[in-house]
């Protein structure tokens, strides 16, 4: 199935961004590296555009800007959870929400997934919340980080943004190639620049040694997006965003064979549980 095989290449090139990503930000800040990867991002969507080809169409254009709006309001609202409330609880509800209200979405609107589909889709919800979880923090201790009201809203906030932009991208027309996804990256950069120009003394650049790994997740987040818009126009929303979703399992299992990360049982869990979802899904109707 070409929409799964795309939903995995996608998964796999966020796993491999948000890795990237996060090696990185022990060096810089979160913004630092997104100051630097969404600019690299556009400018290679705008050269591959013209390569790929496709119509430009008023109604793609707009889904895609509003894909880039709220994939940078996502960021934004993920970061500011993270920078004071548990990781433990942030991570997977994002996650959950990314990877379910696509699925709610697609269904409302008249899909309808087979039997074992169904079934994949509920074991992708639940490896995607199992892998993104982090080990508990200790719930003792000056500083220990709350999930209090102002991060529960910024972390369903960012969940649902980002979920949001999955479904702006799922409804942009088939034969329009990459030029949404340049607008996408367009706004997204736009958007993250004016957080950073309201946070500009809080912002850790990044240093030049580092500018080989921003310029190369810039062209991963080009591989990912893309990939998922050519997935949407092969496949269902539900189905395709679901698979999508996993991609912290990718990033898992990075951390794993790269860094040589311990893995616990918890998140090996995740990790069979994702691979059990792929092949549920993959099974035709």
């Amino acid at each position: 199935m070409i929409a799964v095989a795309l939903a995995l290449v996608a998964a796999v090139a966020y796993g491999v961004s948000d890795f990237a990503g996060g090696v990185a930000s022990r060096r810089a800040s979160a913004l630092g590296v997104v100051a630097v990867t969404y600019p690299v991002s556009l400018v290679v969507s705008l050269t591959a555009a013209p390569l790929v080809g496709g119509d430009i169409t008023a109604a793609s254009l707009m889904w895609g800007a509003a894909a880039g709006v709220a994939g940078g309001i996502a960021v934004w609202w993920f970061y500011l959870a993270l920078a004071i409330g548990p990781m433990s609880v942030v991570s997977p509800v994002t996650a959950v929400l990314v990877a379910g209200i696509p699925v709610l979405i697609g269904i409302t609107l008249g899909e309808r997934p087979g039997l074992l589909a169904y079934l994949g889709i509920v074991v992708a919800v639940i490896a995607v919340a199992l892998v993104s979880r982090e080990s508990d923090e200790t719930v003792t201790g000056v500083g220990h980080p709350r999930f209090t009201a102002r991060v529960a809203w910024w972390t369903v906030g960012s969940g649902i943004a980002f979920a949001l932009s999955f479904v702006a991208l799922g409804q942009v027309e088939t034969g329009t190639g990459l030029w949404p996804l340049a607008v996408s990256r367009a706004t997204a950069t736009l958007v993250v620049w004016l957080v950073i120009a309201a946070s500009w003394r809080t912002v850790a650049w990044s240093t030049r040694s580092l500018l080989p790994i921003l310029i190369g997740i810039g062209v991963i987040d080009v591989v990912a997006n893309g990939a998922l818009i050519f997935a949407y126009q092969h496949g269902m929303l539900s189905l395709v965003s679901v698979i999508a979703a996993l991609y912290p399992a990718v990033t898992v299992f990075l951390a794993v064979i790269v860094l040589g990360e311990r893995v616990s049982r918890v998140k090996l869990l995740g990790l069979v549980a994702a691979g059990i979802a792929v092949a549920l899904v993959s099974v035709p109707a």
